[in-house]
């Protein structure tokens, strides 16, 4: 049997996303918007609720389309608080439809969302050598400068530890423990990117 990290537990499909997803480089806009919007309703709960709701939030939020995301109306919003299937958090909601407005502007500016967000890597993703999780950080030096820069760009719910967990998950930082099988799976992958 496989070893892999602690978090996943038993849960099938946070094993599913621990194996598959977890770590693994981002490099498209669509995908960094997507994993933004989840952050950004992961704040103050648990992973797995958000990844059992993520088909619902994929069909709330236009199959995660930045475009029809940043130009939902008020009464779009307000239907959303009516959607059981998501977190029915008006402020994450509304920081939703903010941060895709934002992560335009973004887009103008830079050329690429993916080109922005990777520069506090300095392009490349960061590689830790973690024993155990209780030794793995929830913020660092780089999800400190993100944080702030995506605030100075009127981004909301976008702490640093949001951005840590974030990094996280699109493979800015490979956190895998050492006995993990995928810690070195990701170190491999990204040598030959």
């Amino acid at each position: 049997m496989k070893k892999r990290c602690q978090w996943p537990g038993e849960d099938t499909l946070m094993i599913h996303y621990h194996d598959k997803e977890w770590g693994v480089a981002v490099y498209d806009d669509k995908r960094w918007f997507e994993y933004l919007v989840l952050e950004t309703f992961q704040a103050g709960l648990s992973w797995k609720i958000i990844l059992h709701k993520r088909e619902a939030f994929r069909q709330v939020f236009h199959h995660f389309d930045v475009h029809k995301v940043a130009a939902m109306s008020h009464q779009e919003m307000h239907n959303c608080l009516q959607n059981k299937a998501i977190i029915r958090n008006w402020l994450k909601i509304k920081a939703t439809v903010t941060n895709a407005q934002a992560f335009l502007k973004i887009q103008s500016e830079v050329g690429s969302f993916n080109q922005y967000i990777w520069s506090f890597t300095n392009g490349k993703p960061i590689h830790h050598y973690h024993a155990h999780s209780n030794d793995i950080p929830t913020t660092s030096d780089e999800s400190h400068a993100m944080s702030k820069d995506l605030k100075n760009r009127g981004f909301s719910f976008v702490g640093s530890t949001i951005c840590y967990a974030f990094m996280q998950a699109a493979g800015m930082v490979n956190d895998h423990t050492i006995d993990c099988f995928r810690h070195k799976e990701i170190i491999m992958t990204n040598a030959q990117q």
